[in-house]
């Protein structure tokens, strides 16, 4: 015996809202998180520059990061700072 299932105006109107509201969640802007930290290559790309570059500016005491296992974190205020000298 075949099973049939009955879909009414109202079942496809409840899919319809469905639907709209999952699409409004995709497509909304998603908020961007707020690091107080970023790792070398988020500050290469912000300060467009290569690896070498960012090594300089260690070196020359322009940052200083903080070394965790052997990656290097940057304060997100002193990477900003270097922009306003």
């Amino acid at each position: 015996m075949i099973q049939v299932d009955l879909i009414t105006k109202k079942d496809l109107d409840e899919l319809r809202l469905k639907i709209f509201e999952d699409l409004q969640k995709l497509l909304s802007p998603k908020k961007q998180e707020v690091k107080d930290w970023l790792k070398s290559g988020e500050v290469r790309k912000i300060l467009q520059i290569s690896a070498g570059s960012l090594q300089n500016l260690r070196i020359n005491g322009f940052l200083n990061p903080k070394k965790i296992g052997g990656t290097y974190y940057y304060r997100k205020a002193e990477i900003e700072k270097l922009f306003k000298e």
